[in-house]
């Protein structure tokens, strides 16, 4: 490719992959400021343009991005922005994270993390983290490990670590409270009956009830005198209020189940709009953060401050973070995992922190991309290739290059000999060389084989250039299958002829000798366009690797040259890989 036809196919590929279309008129501005020389013909220009641009339009969106990594591309310098905080003081802002321990967290649970850290570290304030475990049947040890495991690794610290299930007496005693101000009340009505008068604005009879029946139904609950079910705690609101969240709505529930840190000492447990209450009352919370989903939790948040004669934090809402096609949620990623339709809460499918981690997404890229969104309200779903477009411009700089062929194909070249080549692990950056042992086989690509034509020329990247024979036609099966092997029988194995050094377009990656055995994992969408599992968003690439890629570690990432950045998942006799981006 000529400096001319790589510049025009750089720009091109970049306009596709941002406006869905190149325009022309786009790229030769570009071209012209990159490559002057090409005003001296502008009709020859304009035409090499237009041809990319038609061979671009054929491609994928995912198949653009992983042809942009072979490239540089100049990013303008934006200001970062800063969180800015309603009625914050330097030095006195509290924040808080407090996840359930009900599952692993995901990139949902990144973005509410980071934005609690960058708002507190801004204002020179402190983050808490806070263990919100007041469901005993969902919770478990492990969850917390998984949850302080994921923010370590995000590079988030915090200034103390609570448990609201450690502070139930005092929430035992905010709830007792509100009972003897009138602002609450013990209901025994069936929950159908429940649900119908908040639904018609009718009270019940236990409405109507003093202040000391009340106390005592209210004793009676933490005693044992009621069964799971059979009575709740319930504020008094507005029943005829248009926000149907006032409607007297509950503040604790009796669950009869072990605790996975308090055991059996409690059987009433608060709901989450009186916890979270009490919970930033007792840590001087100044700024309360939470998703949208809780906007018209505000206005019971707020009364419940009144009703106990406490100053509120700043209530502060912004837009959930969901990825398109993917379950962001633990209400829906849990069967997944309870079905083995995925591999584990740590399957590279999954937008947890540990699916994300082991499909080699760096932290950085993670929180670059959740606080691009800042505290907005703006609804988006983007899909993977945002977060993947980020991660392949972090990684590119550091990530040593191999090659890699899959379903590979034999090739035989008269004239070459057995020998060693030595590469440059990276093509800018001085990370060390690797070497490469050429055998009297080489191997390449099936896509690639495929796409020759016989007396065709290629390149065999950074080892000579090869013309195919005339005598043989295209072999369309890899190494390894039944069919490749009858047709090598036959003498149907692709073969080739030594040429001289020169300027060949066509570059194919190569293995040879010492090639190593190793399968890629590509993660694909999990969920289809209507939201069911998709049972195919797992494709498994076998091919060969060089073998440098043995002194790998677990965990390393790579390039994998003109096919994308892997991470190591394992070795146990041959390298699997997962395709990161």
């Amino acid at each position: 490719m000529s400096g001319l036809d790589s510049v025009i196919r750089k720009h091109v590929l970049k306009n596709a992959f941002d406006y869905g279309k190149a325009n022309a008129g786009s790229v030769v501005g570009k071209a012209i400021s990159e490559f002057p020389e090409c005003k001296k013909d502008m009709k020859a220009a304009m035409k090499l343009i237009s041809q990319e641009i038609a061979r671009v339009s054929k491609l994928t969106k995912d198949q653009i991005g992983k042809e942009m990594a072979s490239f540089e591309y100049v990013v303008k310098k934006e200001e970062k922005k800063t969180i800015e905080l309603p009625d914050a003081v330097a030095g006195k802002v509290v924040t808080r994270f407090p996840p359930e321990p009900s599952g692993y967290p995901h990139i949902g649970h990144a973005k509410a993390a980071w934005l609690d850290y960058e708002a507190a570290r801004v204002y020179g304030g402190s983050m808490i983290l806070r263990f919100d475990d007041t469901n005993p049947e969902k919770e478990s040890q492990e969850y917390v490990d998984a949850i302080r495991n994921g923010l370590a690794w995000l590079g988030i610290s915090w200034a103390k670590e609570t448990y609201t299930s450690d502070n139930l007496p005092a929430i035992y005693k905010a709830a007792g409270d509100l009972l003897h101000k009138g602002h609450a009340y013990v209901c025994t009505c069936r929950q159908e009956d429940i649900s119908k008068g908040r639904t018609e604005s009718a009270a019940c009879l236990c409405r109507a009830l003093p202040e000391k029946d009340n106390s005592a139904r209210w004793q009676k609950m933490l005693d044992g005198g009621f069964e799971a079910g059979a009575a709740i705690l319930r504020f008094r609101g507005d029943l005829k209020a248009d926000n149907t969240v006032m409607r007297d709505p509950a503040l604790a529930r009796i669950i009869i189940a072990k605790h996975y840190r308090q055991g059996g000492k409690y059987r009433v447990w608060p709901s989450y709009d009186l916890a979270v209450c009490v919970m930033d009352h007792l840590e001087g919370i100044s700024h309360s953060m939470r998703s949208k989903e809780y906007e018209l939790r505000d206005e019971l948040s707020l009364a419940i401050y009144r009703s106990l004669g406490w100053h509120a934090p700043v209530l502060i809402g912004f837009s959930r973070l969901a990825i398109k096609n993917a379950p962001i949620s633990k209400r829906l990623i849990r069967p997944l995992v309870d079905e083995r339709k995925v591999t584990g809460w740590d399957d590279p499918r999954l937008p947890t922190l540990a699916g994300l981690k082991r499909r080699g997404v760096l932290p950085e890229t993670i929180r670059e991309f959740v606080l691009s969104f800042g505290l907005s309200k703006v609804e988006s779903e983007p899909d993977w290739e945002a977060l993947l477009a980020q991660n392949r411009k972090l990684l590119d700089p550091d990530s040593p290059h191999y090659f890699f062929v899959a379903d590979p194909v034999q090739l035989e070249v008269s004239g070459l000999a057995e020998s060693k080549v030595t590469l440059k692990l990276h093509p800018k950056k001085d990370l060390g060389k690797r070497e490469l042992e050429v055998g009297k086989s080489v191997y390449i690509a099936k896509s690639d084989a495929d796409a020759l034509e016989a007396g065709g020329m290629f390149r065999l990247k950074d080892l000579c250039n090869v013309k195919l024979s005339t005598k043989f036609s295209k072999i369309l099966c890899a190494v390894g299958t039944s069919q490749s092997y009858h047709a090598m029988k036959k003498g149907k194995t692709l073969a080739g002829e030594l040429m001289p050094d020169g300027m060949v377009e066509k570059k194919l990656q190569w293995v040879s000798g010492g090639k190593l055995e190793c399968e890629v994992l590509v993660p694909g969408d999990l969920l289809g366009a209507n939201g069911e599992f998709n049972p195919a968003s797992m494709r498994h690439v076998k091919g060969y690797c060089e073998a440098a890629c043995s002194a790998l570690k677990e965990g390393d990432i790579v390039q994998f040259e003109r096919f994308g950045f892997c991470r190591l998942d394992r070795k146990n006799g041959s390298l699997t890989f997962i395709f990161s981006c």
